[in-house]
């Protein structure tokens, strides 16, 4: 089996569906794709949506529960269930462009000291896109346009989950996500690719390429600001726990950049966007604060 294309869900169904057949629909040899949905403790008929596929198309899909939730913990069984030489993760709410898959192997035959490959992803907007979102910070919805073409990422550039391939083997030789990282229900802790790709670049090569499209739905609820300061927040947390960053120095380093922020925002007030930066800055800080003595509290 080449591909292995892994769909890795939680209470999506529809979505989950439509994600699903974006990959059936692949220009690439249907017999060399396997996708496994790892349905991470659904609650809604995602069962009931993938078995209704499955009665159409047969062994191409198979379907896994995973009891434990957690993004990395379904991320993981989908890496021991697959059988593929390359290992292509797609969001479930994500949809593949046609030759997304052929494009992506394209990438991994150029050399084997290649271990992962990322590819553009462009939002679908379900309300249009929010006109007050600084550009710095659109990859927060996880659009990704690195560049034009095919090219290998240097740190700390790093392709983005919902449109991620890693070859299989390097798991032979490196430990796979860290489950203390990535969403679990409701929260919205990350940075656990980022995590495992900044080890695998220690003996592999990251690349892009911009062939190997995806899009990414964006519904309207998360557009909002309120939405948008705890997906920041959140980033602050999951930063200060995937780098272990401990201690009374830690803690006053991130207190004074905060009241910074908080100060140099009541300077901008009048002034959108800036503010909105500050504003961002300050649930940063405050996550890695929360992370921080989370982190603590576990040592």
């Amino acid at each position: 089996m080449k591909v292995t294309v892994a769909i890795c869900t939680h209470n999506r169904a529809k979505d989950t569906g439509e994600a699903i057949v974006s990959v059936l629909t692949q220009s690439f040899d249907k017999n060399q794709i396997e996708i496994i949905v790892v349905d991470n403790r659904s609650t809604d008929n995602t069962a009931e949506a993938v078995q209704a596929l499955r009665r159409i198309h047969g062994d191409r899909i198979r379907y896994v529960f995973e009891d434990k939730l957690g993004l990395s913990v379904a991320r993981n069984r989908a890496i021991r269930e697959a059988n593929g030489e390359f290992i292509l993760f797609l969001d479930d709410d994500a949809l593949a462009s046609s030759r997304w898959v052929q494009h992506i192997v394209d990438v991994f035959e150029r050399d084997e000291a290649i271990g992962c490959v990322g590819g553009k992803i462009d939002p679908i907007w379900e309300s249009g896109e929010p006109d007050w979102i600084p550009d710095e910070y659109r990859a927060v919805f996880t659009i990704l346009d690195y560049t034009n073409g095919v090219k290998e990422m240097p740190a700390p550039a790093i392709p983005y989950g919902a449109n991620v391939a890693f070859r299989k083997s390097v798991f032979d030789c490196f430990e796979p996500f860290r489950e203390d990282l990535g969403r679990v229900g409701g929260n919205l802790l990350s940075s656990e690719e980022s995590e495992l790709i900044a080890r695998i670049r220690s003996k592999y090569k990251v690349f892009y390429s911009s062939y190997a499209l995806v899009k990414h739905k964006i519904p309207k609820e998360r557009t909002t600001k309120k939405w948008f300061m705890k997906r920041i927040f959140w980033q602050g947390v999951s930063d200060a726990v995937r780098m272990q960053d401990k201690g009374l120095k830690s803690i006053a380093k991130h207190t004074i950049r905060m009241m910074q922020a908080a100060a140099a925002s009541l300077l901008l007030i009048f002034r959108t966007k800036r503010f909105i930066r500050q504003v961002f800055k300050i649930y940063y800080r405050n996550g890695s604060l929360v992370g921080i003595l989370r982190y603590n509290s576990r040592s």
